[in-house]
This record gives C-alpha cells, sequence and structure tokens, in this order.
C-alpha cells in the first residue's frame, strides 16, 4: 500500500517515519508539513518525498498516517478521506465532538479505512490482557491512573513540552485517551461521567458509570512529579483483581502494527475496533469530562 506521512514534530520524527519506512508492506512514498523545511528534513533522513502541496500528496497514496495535533489533524483527515485514502490516525481523534463526527461522517461516505493508533491497543502484552479481560463476567470496579511529568519537574526535558494543544487541553485529552482505550473495551461504554473534578495542575479525576454494570476511576495528569510517573490499571470483580501488564516496547513496533491492522481493515473491508467511531467516542467522553471541570473551576 502507498502511504504518506502528514506531519513532521517530534512524533512524526521518532514514531511515525521509522514505522512506515521500516514496514514491509507498506511503500513510504513521502512527507507533507507545515514546515516544508522539516517536511524536507525528514523526508532525506528515511530516503522518501518532501511534498509541498498536500493534495498532491493525497493524489500520490493510497492511505495517510497524520501526526499533528486534534484539530488539525481532524481537518486534514476530512480532506483525505474525500480523496480516497485510508486512515492511520492519532488519539484524540479530534479537539471537539463536531470536528470528530465529521471525520466519522467523510470515512463512512467514502468507504476508506482506519485506525487510531492508541499504543496501549498495539502492543502484545497489553493487547492481550485488554482481551482476555473483555471476556471475563462479572467486573466490579476499576481504577486507572496515567501520570506523565511531562509539565511537572524537569520541564522541558521532552520535546513535546512545548507541544500548544498539550498546553491547552492537557493530561484529560493527552493521557486520558489511553486510559478509556483500555477500560471501554473491558467493561463496556461509558454511559455517563458521573462526577470530574480538577487536582493539582492539570491533573483531573473522573468517575464513569458503564454500560457493563460496572464504575471506574480515572486520574490523568501531565504534572506529576516524574518519582510518581507511571500508568495503571487494577479491575476487581468476582474473578478477582488483575493488573495491566507493564511494557517497555516503544511505539515504533506498536505502530506497525496499527498499520497492520490498517492493511487488513482495508483489504477484508471489517473496520478495526479502534476505527474512527471509536476515536469519536472517546472524543464525546472527553468532551462530556471537560464541561463539567468547566463548571467545578
Amino acid at each position: 500500500m502507498r502511504i504518506g506521512l502528514l506531519g513532521t514534530g517530534p512524533w512524526a520524527d521518532m514514531a511515525h517515519a521509522p514505522a512506515l519506512a521500516g514496514h514491509g508492506d507498506l511503500d513510504f512514498v513521502g512527507v507533507w508539513g507545515r514546515r516544508p523545511d522539516a517536511a524536507k528534513e525528514l523526508a532525506e533522513r528515511h530516503g522518501t518525498r518532501a511534498y509541498d502541496d498536500v493534495d498532491a500528496l493525497l493524489a500520490d497514496v493510497e492511505a495517510v498516517a497524520v501526526a499533528l495535533p486534534p484539530a488539525v489533524q481532524a481537518e486534514l483527515a476530512v480532506r483525505a478521506a474525500r480523496a480516497g485514502c485510508h486512515l492511520l490516525l492519532d488519539k484524540p481523534l479530534a479537539a471537539t465532538v463536531a470536528q470528530g463526527r465529521a471525520v466519522v461522517e467523510a470515512v463512512r461516505a467514502a468507504g476508506v479505512a482506519s485506525v487510531v493508533f492508541f499504543t496501549t491497543r498495539f502492543q502484545p502484552e497489553t493487547e492481550a490482557w485488554i482481551d482476555q479481560q473483555a471476556a471475563v463476567d462479572g467486573w466490579f470496579t476499576a481504577r486507572a491512573q496515567w501520570l506523565g511529568a511531562l509539565f511537572g519537574d524537569g520541564e522541558g526535558d521532552s520535546p513535546f513540552a512545548a507541544s500548544p494543544w498539550r498546553r491547552e487541553k492537557g493530561a484529560l485529552w493527552d493521557v486520558g485517551p489511553h486510559a478509556l482505550s483500555v477500560l471501554l473495551p473491558v467493561l463496556g461504554d461509558a454511559r455517563r461521567v458521573t462526577a470530574a473534578a480538577p487536582g493539582p495542575g492539570d491533573t483531573v479525576h473522573l468517575v464513569l458509570d458503564h454500560t457493563g454494570g460496572a464504575s471506574s476511576t480515572l486520574t490523568l495528569s501531565l504534572t506529576a512529579p516524574p518519582a510518581a510517573a507511571g500508568a495503571t490499571v487494577e479491575l476487581r470483580g468476582r474473578a478477582g483483581v488483575t493488573l495491566l501488564p507493564e511494557t517497555t516496547e516503544g511505539p515504533v513496533p506498536a505502530l506497525r502494527r496499527a498499520a497492520d491492522a490498517l492493511l487488513s481493515a482495508a483489504e477484508g473491508g471489517r473496520p478495526h475496533p479502534c476505527d474512527a467511531a471509536f476515536g469519536l467516542r472517546v472524543t464525546e467522553i472527553l468532551a462530556e469530562a471537560e464541561a463539567l471541570l468547566t463548571d467545578r473551576r
């Protein structure tokens, strides 16, 4: 499959470009970015072409991978779908529900495949754990803590610390999708966000009521002390207690598996569980929580 990359930032550089360039079933055709010089540099390092015109790239490929801020991603995803391109997207799908809905509608109208890259869903150990727990009945409650130190002590060490959209949207929209991507397939959709409260920095606490009968609590932050950073998901129910396994695998192998999923969805016509529609549902829950937090503040 001929695929292009939209975006030239740190995530495109460290994850998307090497994943696409090293995938045996993809022809990495080219890169487009909002900074032409950065697109040229990234393309040269991976032996491909830089495009000045995004529509020219869309015309030359069958699929695109997107590594751009959510609002920009949503706009270009609609454009790419209408051009007949399959979509390998990043989380969150969009910055608003309306933007996310526009992506889903464009995907359906064009009949293209879509996969949203929730890292945990494409790592073997965690993917297997999620599938196993989804098959178990009787979960009573769950606790998810997704704590990063991006804006905490030592701020500036990460290339993502200067990201304007992360500054604006905070942990809810950056790491919240990761937590939801684990909880929803196991406990069922969130019927509602029953509570939301701010914590220190950009920390937020959420309580969800799930269709499977369980409730869950989420603590999300990008301002945790480095010694306190990390991700934990704990399930409790009739089967006992189980924890999401830890993994040290980086994003590149996981992104290659996401590309495999896109290839399968495009060839077989069967939607992947992490398609744009799932990305929209995550966006809807985030927006509901954001509205509650705005009222609290």
